[in-house]
């Protein structure tokens, strides 16, 4: 048997054994520094534009830990919470802005988002009846694998629509705040910088819970620390009033990304 078809049956068995055991299986990606981004959030960090041909580019710099825990060349859908809805959401675009920052560093992003998740979800034993999914306790389970890997430099996150309601919107700042405390406590990475971004003017323009969701995220960008808040203004949803269509998820991916850019600099 000739030794390719050998490293490639060797390599098929460590991505099955690494998917059985929890350990991620790092593709052969070029040697650097390998930073960690964690993908949080509902639906609109998970992605539901539409994907199209650029999307589905590789950049030999950015890798995404896939479902299995494998590591793997990073392209859209990144998430895989709903597969037959899931599309393009902010995480590549924010990814190629980073990696073309530093041509020194792998970008790998760990996607966590879970469409239709509420904060109270995001805790410790939370459960998403829609998905059957604990989010908070499934994105400590893929972050502590994707360390295994890299250092953690960013934890994003959008969510909030779910929340936007009179009965939960007034206690949104205080959980997030916890929440965020909490992320940085369990990961040990108490000085992680944060960006969280705001809804978009399609549900503020028709709900005003949606509205105080977003000053919410602002208020808490302004009193934790090492947290920046970006606006979605002027990005617009894909027809169906709730989601982004594909190129307001670039631009708000690219938003990240230059937020992110400061805060790691501090």
């Amino acid at each position: 048997m000739k030794r390719n078809t050998l490293s490639r049956l060797l390599l098929a068995l460590l991505s099955i054994i690494g998917a059985y055991s929890g350990h991620a299986q790092v593709g052969p990606h070029p040697p650097g520094r390998v930073h960690l981004y964690l993908l949080a959030g509902q639906s609109n960090m998970a992605g539901r534009g539409t994907v199209e041909a650029a999307d589905r580019q590789t950049h030999p710099r950015i890798w995404v830990l896939d479902k299995t825990n494998t590591w793997v060349p990073a392209a859209d859908p990144l998430h895989f919470d709903k597969p037959a809805v899931v599309g393009v959401g902010p995480g590549m675009a924010f990814a190629r802005v980073m990696a073309e920052a530093d041509p020194n560093a792998i970008i790998a992003l760990i996607p966590v988002a879970v469409g239709g998740s509420p904060i109270d979800s995001w805790q410790p034993g939370g459960f998403h009846e829609q998905t059957q999914s604990h989010p908070y306790d499934d994105a400590l389970t893929r972050a502590r694998i994707a360390l295994q890997s890299g250092t953690l430099r960013g934890i994003l996150w959008h969510q909030g629509e779910s929340d936007a309601k009179a009965e939960l919107a007034p206690a949104y700042a205080d959980k997030l705040s916890q929440l965020i405390r909490r992320f940085r406590s369990d990961l040990n990475a108490l000085h992680v910088p944060v960006v969280v971004g705001t809804l978009g003017d399609f549900h503020t323009d028709k709900n005003p819970y949606a509205v105080q969701i977003n000053n919410a995220l602002q208020q808490v960008a302004r009193r934790e620390s090492r947290v920046a808040c970006v606006k979605a203004t002027g990005l617009t949803h894909k027809g169906d009033q709730t989601h982004f269509d594909t190129p307001s998820a670039r631009e708000l991916g690219k938003r990240y990304a230059k937020a992110m850019q400061p805060l790691l600099k501090k």
